[in-house]
């Protein structure tokens, strides 16, 4: 620092004609030497380091020449993460679709007259119907091989077929006298089951050939299940090893609401290893597993973004504490939240957040690559949002050109209010959720649980299929009727011409308010005001620590001429 004021004195020298320089010399010089110096020395310095804290990156390259590699790594990191997801989305595409075309497949093989378009309600009224369905599955299933235009084949354990197993679930006793409105039932549950392997003789003449008595007055559901396998080979021409599939089905006849109605469904669990013989012509296996370079080539890219943004937010609260201690003991003022949380710099949580969930992903992606797993879901979700993230963070460096920042600015301005306004609005949303619910749910299939109603209000809100709520409303109660005419008709005025209205508004003030205090330049806190008092350009070179002689110099050259040219005007 002495050697600094030294270069002050011979540069106030040298510029005689600014008096503005020597008269401050002057009299920081005139009762404690050089101590008042090194204080406002400090004060220019540490007003300086803040500038430059919160410059853009090409600022900062102007300022001390350091190199953007944050912002050309966060490049990079977009392109190979999208190309990344891209790829697995592609492969994910044509696992989901080989599991949806076989569930159909199924569904058309296995259950009786099975119709597409009221696969939703699936059902038999009859006894003998329930008889009818149930020997058609089973006939299906001992002609699979015969039948089927996939590679489905059954399950081999130790060399043999693993069987159909055919279970019904019913009351131990019990006896149910509708006409005179008595009953008496023994709660506990008995299953029978009956075992049919496959290749066995079946003969079709009989109504009941297998033999199995069906205790209706007694039965909750009956259940059909049995393993098949498949292999999916069409992963091969994306450079991709098949999967073995194993199916587990389950045909389900549901009698536990006893209504007179037995709705039918076919469901399965899916297992996906890796096959235990495989041969691939045409096909190296080097491409096979270029996938798995490109995911740790991507993790290590991942890994060193997670560690410079993760270096850029400590630096961030560093400063933070350093600033807080000078803002008390110079102003002997309190440094306000909002001012805080500028130095909390959210867009790089975003990225480091995002980083965390894309590097958990891609090394989940390559252990599913390597057939260890099969948890294509979580995978999904986790490379999802952290794509999704990556591209969030973008507007970070959109938010450094005033023509682009205001969205985020008006965002980030608005988003308490926002959240106290949501709050409230929550709270009559809910109310309106539970009632109707409970008064609108026994006559209208929109509002049957909780969950379709908060989907359905919803929709309102926006205006979706708002004449389709008026109309299906049963007319079974008249009372009821009127009151949900009522009903909806509140909900919808209150929310879409008050509420929503009023949202709106919050943003809208919020724009208008950031746009005024961008046109006339009001700096918008304290650090702003401070920060605003640095005069000092990035092209300056009072930014570059090499040398700090030189720096002095320059400063103390421009900040006289600006004083100079100041009174001259």
């Amino acid at each position: 620092m002495e050697s600094c004021n030294g270069e002050m004195q011979r540069c106030c020298d040298l510029n005689s004609d600014f008096a503005d320089c020597s008269e401050a010399y002057l009299h920081v010089n005139d009762s404690n030497g050089n101590s008042s110096v090194h204080t406002e020395q400090e004060v220019e310095n540490f007003r300086r380091k803040l500038k430059y804290f919160f410059m853009s990156p090409c600022d900062k390259f102007k300022a001390r020449g350091r190199k953007p590699w944050k912002l050309t790594l966060q490049i990079i990191k977009i392109a190979v993460i999208t190309m990344q997801l891209v790829w697995f989305g592609l492969s994910n595409q044509m696992v989901v679709q080989f599991k949806e075309e076989n569930l159909m497949t199924f569904r058309h093989l296995f259950l009786m007259n099975f119709d597409d378009v009221r696969s939703d309600t699936f059902s038999v009224y009859t006894q003998r119907d329930v008889y009818t369905h149930i020997k058609y599955a089973v006939q299906q299933f001992l002609m699979l091989p015969n039948i089927t235009l996939g590679n489905h084949e059954y399950e081999r354990v130790g060399g043999v077929y693993t069987p159909l197993n055919l279970c019904q679930q019913f009351y131990r006793n019990g006896s149910i006298s509708p006409a005179n409105e008595s009953f008496r039932i023994d709660v506990q549950v008995d299953e029978e089951c009956l075992q049919i392997y496959p290749m066995q003789p079946f003969k079709t003449l009989k109504a009941n050939p297998l033999n199995l008595t069906l205790h209706f007055e007694r039965l909750l559901i009956v259940t059909i299940r049995f393993a098949l396998k498949a292999i999916n080979l069409q992963t091969v021409q994306c450079h991709e090893l098949p999967d073995c599939y194993k199916f587990n089905i389950m045909i389900t006849f549901d009698n536990r609401p006893r209504s007179g109605e037995i709705k039918i469904d076919l469901d399965y669990d899916v297992k996906i290893n890796e096959c235990r013989d495989w041969i691939v012509i045409g096909a190296s296996p080097r491409n096979l597993y270029m996938t798995v370079l490109f995911d740790v080539m991507i993790i290590l890219t991942l890994v060193a973004s997670l560690v410079l943004c993760t270096r850029s937010v400590i630096a961030g609260v560093l400063l933070l504490f350093e600033y807080t201690e000078f803002f008390s003991s110079r102003y002997g003022k309190r440094v306000s939240l909002s001012e805080r949380m500028e130095f909390i710099n959210g867009w790089c949580i975003v990225i480091v957040v995002s980083d965390v969930l894309t590097i958990t992903g891609s090394v989940l992606k390559i252990i599913i690559q390597l057939k260890a797993v099969e948890s294509y879901d979580l995978c999904s979700i986790l490379l999802g949002t952290g794509t999704m993230m990556v591209w969030f963070g973008v507007l970070r460096y959109m938010g450094y050109f005033k023509k682009y920042n205001i969205l985020i600015i008006t965002l980030r301005a608005a988003f308490p209010n926002v959240i106290r306004f949501t709050c409230c609005a929550a709270m009559i949303y809910l109310g309106y959720c539970f009632c109707g619910w409970i008064v609108l749910g026994p006559y209208h299939r929109k509002f049957r649980t909780l969950n379709v109603v908060s989907e359905s209000l919803f929709s309102l809100i926006n205006g979706d299929d708002m004449f389709a709520s008026f109309k299906n409303m049963q007319q079974k109660s008249y009372v009821v009727w009127l009151f949900s005419r009522l009903y909806l008709y509140t909900f919808v005025s209150l929310f879409i011409y008050m509420v929503l209205s009023l949202f709106i508004t919050l943003i809208t003030d919020t724009y208008d308010t950031i746009k005024h205090q961008q046109s006339v330049s009001e700096p918008i806190s304290d650090l702003h005001a401070f920060i605003l008092q640095c005069k000092d350009s990035p092209e300056s070179g009072c930014f570059s620590v090499d040398n700090t002689k030189h720096t002095c110099i320059i400063c103390c050259l421009q900040r006289t001429r600006r004083s100079k040219d100041t009174s001259d005007r």
